[in-house]
């Protein structure tokens, strides 16, 4: 059995792309700010495989890697979940999806109160917890739910779990999903449930996201058709509406992401394991917090040996993001950077600089061509990374 691993540590990007200044993201470097607030992040781990040594992040590198590492450019236009991961997966969405800016017109919101069969409140661009706080009295008291914008492709929806119970909540969310289609088409709806009384509201796990089909093919797609195992973790479901997927682990939080990756990687499988921690991007991202968002990095490199023990004399590792989230800015919503390619596997050539890719397809090209296929999109850095004596791992997929 083949395991090519990719986990996405979301948001935590390396550094402002060209053009992040038209996405008002200049100076964004959320992995460099995060390390500087921290006085020194303790990810000896990461550190180790490369993580530092990433050309033009400004971090303190020292030592020499033991891993493979680079950074990667976003093609697509836009700094979403959606469009990281489906450009992570080998398809560059080139049309971004609708971004409403200050409000969803009226027309919009008329027929979603027509489908739902009451009225909203809110429809003005904030953060989650911020709006549960402004607008939670008046849910109680109302019953309506409360939708609000981001600088995302995006329609979030908020309800306290008391008041709309989580099915009926995934139905509004699920019709908002339909009428948001065509011209009106965002990434996500995402249903944003909380609890709590007035003055101390605070969301739950039971976050859904709805999502649509990639508009194209994947590398997941590409490995499934072909019989290999394509197992995604935490909200990769949600992301690719579940296409391509052979297996399915919604985990809802880091802790239950990264024992669900060692659970799977001591378990085995045949193919393709796509995991997504999303607490640095939900929880601390998004809410500026840099404090928590470098204790979760620092969570996570814990785990880092234990992940690496588990690996097969054949088996890559990919640590990556999807987008920049960089905590330390005024601003609370996603920024455009660069994101990190850190690699481990055993047959590896220790060391070894990938440069920077013109796209995340690169991740995908390469997870294709370590099973022995070819895919259209991205170039396969794998023979830069291997060893010569690796010569047997392009034949994985003639086994």
């Amino acid at each position: 059995m083949a395991k090519f691993t990719i986990i996405v540590l979301d948001s935590v990007g390396v550094g402002e792309l060209p053009d992040a200044a038209e996405f008002g993201d200049g100076g964004t470097n959320t992995l460099r700010h995060v390390n500087e607030y921290m006085d020194g992040l303790h990810i000896p781990n990461l550190k180790d495989l490369g993580l530092f040594h990433i050309q033009g992040t400004g971090l303190p590198a020292q030592g020499n890697p033991k891993g493979c590492y680079g950074k990667a450019a976003e093609a697509g236009k836009g700094k979403d979940t959606t469009n990281g991961h489906f450009e992570i997966a080998g398809l560059i969405v080139e049309t971004p999806f609708k971004v409403f800016g200050q409000a969803f017109p009226q027309r919009i919101i008329t027929e979603l109160e027509h489908q739902i069969g009451t009225k909203v409140i809110g429809n003005y661009p904030a953060s989650g917890t911020e709006i549960i706080k402004e607008l939670g009295d008046e849910h109680i008291r109302t019953g309506y739910p409360i939708v609000y914008l981001s600088a995302d492709s995006l329609m979030q929806i908020a309800m306290h779990e008391d008041v709309i119970p989580l099915q009926r909540q995934y139905e509004i969310c699920m019709k908002a999903r339909k009428i948001l289609t065509g011209d009106d088409t965002v990434s996500r709806v995402i249903c944003r449930p909380f609890t709590g009384t007035s003055g101390e509201y605070c969301r739950t796990e039971n976050r859904k996201d709805f999502s649509i089909d990639p508009p194209g093919m994947t590398v997941l797609d590409m490995l499934s058709e072909n019989g290999r195992d394509v197992i995604g973790v935490g909200k990769i479901e949600d992301i690719f509406n579940r296409r391509g997927l052979t297996e399915i682990n919604h985990t809802k939080n880091n802790k239950e992401g990264i024992e669900a990756a060692l659970s799977y990687l001591k378990r085995g499988f045949d193919g393709l394991l796509f995991v997504n921690l999303v607490d640095f991007d939900m929880l601390y991202g998004h809410r500026n917090n840099p404090r928590g968002y470098g204790e979760a990095l620092e969570y996570f490199d814990r785990f880092v040996p234990a992940m690496i023990s588990l690996l097969d004399e054949e088996d890559i590792l990919l640590i990556t993001a999807d987008h920049g989230c960089d905590p330390t800015t005024p601003g609370t919503d996603h920024t455009r950077e660069y994101i990190p390619i850190v690699l481990y596997g055993k047959q590896l050539a220790k060391g070894t600089d990938i440069g920077v890719r013109q796209t995340f397809a690169d991740i995908a090209a390469t997870a294709a061509d370590y099973f022995g296929y070819k895919f259209p999109t991205g170039t396969s850095f794998l023979n830069e990374i291997k060893e010569e004596s690796a010569g047997n791992m392009a034949k994985i997929g003639e086994k």
